[in-house]
């Protein structure tokens, strides 16, 4: 037996009329009688007393009902979601992003989008260290990142450029620089900078006002390069969307006059994504960014 008697014992069991039955399957009704019997046959009972106008169930068929409606609803349940799976509506990602991202508001308008589309798709999302993040994607602990750019990526890792945006200055409150009426490059020529883990906006900076920049520690995200800028200990280069988002006591920010240095966010994956749900999610991030192009 397969799950097409179980169908057809469930239509006859319903209708009790295997004419009526018949109909309801798309099917000859001396078909669906000897499915019926083929059934009997091979469980060894009958299931159906034939009565001349309809049919009712035996002890046995009874018995089956229950056990076949419940073996259909699953069957069909399986179908679903596996037909689901395929087009990526249901799984799980792993979503790792660094900090800018979030100050951005680029993380939580494309996650919330998404899981709009596909409530049903657990995402496990958490912060990582942006150096770590391309190879996490490129050995499977990360199935998507968001980074920020320009950054050299692993073999088969590709990136998604998303929003570009500048850079402003970090310093302690109470730097000389504060009681200028505007910052330019050249002014940075002999300050030490706090590195966040991007650092190509401050080579930037440094290549616009003309010097070799004074590197001090790299400490990791942007919460602990603002911590060791609150404590005097040099000024950093930061993202544009920093301000407003992380205040800490004695940091203050301004702009860079002159300074055309920038970056951008990108969401970075493998290259020839085989899981439904991860490649909804990528085809989702690049649809949205070219409709924003327009």
């Amino acid at each position: 037996m397969d799950i097409r008697h179980f169908r057809y014992f469930l239509a006859v069991a319903r209708q009790r009329n295997f004419t009526r039955a018949a109909e309801q399957l798309g099917i000859a009704p001396p078909t669906l009688s000897r499915q019926i019997q083929d059934m009997e046959q091979a469980l060894g009972t009958r299931l159906f007393l034939r009565q001349q106008r309809e049919v009712s169930l035996t002890e046995a068929g009874a018995t089956l009902l229950l056990e076949a409606e419940a073996t259909v609803r699953q069957f069909e349940l399986a179908q679903r979601n596996a037909q689901r799976a395929g087009r990526g509506e249901i799984g799980h990602i792993e979503l790792g992003y660094v900090a800018s991202a979030v100050y951005s508001g680029v993380l939580q308008k494309q996650v919330q989008e998404f899981v709009r589309d596909c409530p049903d798709v657990s995402l496990n999302v958490r912060e990582c260290p942006m150096p770590t993040l391309p190879a996490r994607i490129a050995d499977g602990r990360l199935d998507i990142g968001y980074i920020r750019s320009p950054m050299t990526l692993p073999e088969g890792v590709e990136a998604i450029r998303l929003e570009a945006e500048g850079f402003v200055l970090a310093l302690p409150a109470q730097s000389w620089l504060c009681r200028l009426p505007q910052i330019a490059c050249e002014h940075l020529i002999n300050e030490t900078f706090i590195l966040p883990e991007q650092i190509n906006g401050t080579l930037q900076v440094a290549a616009e006002g003309g010097f070799a920049p004074r590197l001090g520690a790299q400490p990791g995200g942007l919460v602990a390069v603002m911590a060791l800028v609150s404590l005097g200990q040099g000024v950093a280069v930061v993202p544009e969307s920093v301000v407003g988002h992380l205040g800490l006591p004695q940091v203050l920010y301004r702009p860079i006059v002159g300074s055309s240095a920038a970056s951008w966010l990108s969401l970075i994956h493998r290259r020839f994504e085989q899981a439904p749900a991860v490649a909804r999610y990528i085809e989702q991030v690049r649809r949205d960014h070219r409709a924003g192009q327009r």
